[in-house]
């Protein structure tokens, strides 16, 4: 079992190479950070986590800043978006950005990637909430492009462009891992279609324990290999971790408040006594 530890880069928390480096020196595997370019003050989506969306939100530092800063200045610890909201940016620009960091890294970049929940939010770049799920596909497929060919180009529904040159290349071969958040209907899909990790974030091991297993007989039936699951946001409990890794998940993420460096150490130290 991996751990790693997803933090809110909250302008009014703990900056993220402080939490980097914390994590580092407990042993975590991998840092997440999740991605919000605003929040609409319009509140007609609901918060999935029901009540008030919570102050983080609209108060996050972006996620490739962010992890660059957590690169350079730790050696083995992974940085990872948990998760990247693809259907608000642009391919190119964020292929350019995933392989800068992967490549300064040394390759410790995970690329987790999701459609998002704010309806608002991703309308107001001008994203067609009932097109997403298609807009993701097109938008990683046509970064892989970019990453793995010399004059890349994609011509698709949603993302269509002609040759182009892009470098540098990521280090990780033949690129950085693609996790794919979410626990809809279709998720799975989506996993096999076009990413090599799942990341769900809701439903008890016991849920997700035959959607695990429908997974990789899929995978294998498809000539893949091994497909792993990863699961942001469990519960620093040894039993929850147990009974996860009974399901067959492969990484357990615990979720840190975005606290000062004090509250930031202390909550890391309780979560490193737990996973030793």
């Amino acid at each position: 079992m991996l751990f790693g530890i997803a933090f809110f880069p909250a302008d009014y928390a703990a900056d993220p190479a402080s939490v980097g480096r914390l994590a580092e020196e407990r042993g975590f595997e991998s840092l997440w950070l999740p991605e919000h370019t605003h929040i609409p003050e319009s509140r007609k989506t609901p918060y999935p986590g029901g009540g008030n969306l919570p102050r983080e939100y609209s108060h996050c530092h972006d996620p490739f800043v962010s992890l660059a800063m957590v690169a350079a200045v730790t050696e083995h610890i992974k940085v990872a978006t948990g998760v990247c909201l693809i259907v608000e940016r642009d391919p190119i620009v964020t292929a350019k950005e995933v392989a800068s960091i992967d490549l300064l890294s040394g390759g410790r970049f995970i690329f987790g990637v999701g459609a998002g929940w704010n309806l608002e939010e991703m309308e107001n770049h001008g994203t067609d909430p009932g097109r997403r799920f298609g807009l993701m596909r097109e938008r990683v497929e046509a970064m892989k492009a970019i990453w793995t060919e010399e004059e890349a180009e994609y011509h698709g529904k949603h993302v269509d462009f002609d040759p182009i040159w892009s470098w540098p290349k990521p280090a990780q071969a033949p690129h950085p891992p693609v996790v794919v958040g979410g626990t809809g209907e279709r998720v799975l899909d989506r996993v096999l279609r076009y990413g090599d990790e799942w990341m769900p974030n809701r439903g008890g091991p016991e849920a997700l324990k035959p959607r695990i297993e429908e997974l990789r007989q899929r995978a294998e039936e498809a000539g893949r290999e091994r497909v792993p699951v990863s699961y942001f946001g469990v519960k620093p409990e040894a039993d929850k971790v147990e009974r996860f890794a009974e399901a067959g998940v492969d990484r357990c993420i615990f979720l840190i408040p975005p606290k000062d460096s004090t509250e930031v150490e202390r909550t890391l130290d309780a979560y490193a006594e737990l996973t030793a």
